[in-house]
């Protein structure tokens, strides 16, 4: 199997076994201590807060895809093909989460059941909204809302940028993308953000469709693929932006729920709580995440195979 297969699926492993580790010291925590540094817009006056964030944008990614930039050349200058493939699947878990959106959940749902208050403060590490006033469907629904919204950005975008661009690409777009979860508000923020919100927006067009057609594929598999669709006609742009509306809305309909933003929108039906429903939206992530690893593992084979080792489509085979 191609080298990027065995990174693909050894990342996705250790992903399943061991999540995130909580240390001050991992990459995107350090990322975001850098981000937390420069992202106060009292420190700039008001006419400077879109150059600032324009310029900070750009030396925090340089800054945070430099070492896995270094250390692909390392590798591709001296062949050192085992260190590759000891070091990358850990380099590559650290720009995607996909256990850990499932544990947050778990949270919440444990937290609801023992202690409102506890569930409430448990989506209050998810979600950005005040979570006082939430009755416990609306705390579920957030909580669902962002392991919906992360099928994007915290799994499939990065795995497409890998595929495109080796390592660096995948570092490339958590930078960024943990630059708009950070500074992509409406608030006092929005000047110094507006770059970060209008970058991530594009380097996650792409994955954001890809993933919808993921859902499809499974939510079709599951014969609910109608439901899906029609939902996806009918809400995927009641949530502000190109992208998250588009898993939200195909996960609602696929699983017969209604997430709801008090004050910002409704999407889906409720056919079903999300107390009972919550398990489908975290099986639909499931599904497709191991569809778009399964594709992307079949693609570099095929690549591989017809270009005689040398691909042209990833760039570290």
């Amino acid at each position: 199997m191609p080298f990027f297969g065995i990174i693909l699926v050894a990342s996705l492993l250790i992903d399943r076994c061991i999540g995130d580790p909580h240390t001050p010291y991992h990459p995107v925590a350090l990322l975001g201590r850098f981000i937390g540094w420069w992202g106060r817009p009292s420190a700039y006056r008001r006419s400077l807060q879109r150059s600032a964030g324009c310029i900070f944008w750009l030396v925090t990614v340089l800054l945070f895809t430099l070492p896995f930039l270094l250390f692909d050349q390392l590798v591709k200058e001296y062949g050192i093909w085992w260190l590759y493939l000891l070091a990358a699947p850990f380099l590559l878990k650290s720009t995607f989460a996909w256990r850990s959106l499932e544990e947050h959940a778990f949270s919440v749902e444990e937290g609801l059941r023992t202690d409102p208050t506890a569930g409430r403060s448990a989506v209050s590490m998810m979600v950005s909204r005040k979570t006082s006033t939430l009755t416990d469907e609306q705390v579920r629904s957030a909580a669902y809302e962002s392991v919906s919204e992360n099928l994007v950005d915290s799994i499939i975008a990065p795995l497409f940028w890998f595929a495109l661009l080796g390592l660096p690409g995948a570092a490339m777009y958590r930078a960024a993308n943990t630059m708009d979860a950070m500074l992509g508000y409406r608030d006092e923020r929005e000047r110094l953000g507006w770059f970060s919100a209008r970058a991530d927006d594009v380097l996650s067009y792409i994955p954001a469709r890809i993933a919808g057609s993921l859902l499809m594929a499974w939510f079709g598999l599951r014969g609910r693929g109608r439901e899906a669709f029609s939902m996806f006609r009918r809400d995927a742009k009641k949530r502000p932006g190109f992208n998250g509306g588009i898993p939200m809305a195909l996960i609602a309909g696929g699983c017969g729920i209604l997430f709801d933003k008090p004050g910002g929108y409704r999407i889906g039906d409720p056919f079903q709580s999300l107390e009972t429903g919550g398990r489908c939206v975290l099986t639909a992530v499931r599904g497709a995440t191991v569809i778009f690893a399964l594709l992307l593992i079949l693609l570099s084979l095929s690549s591989f195979l017809l270009s005689g080792g040398i691909s042209f489509l990833f760039p570290l085979l």
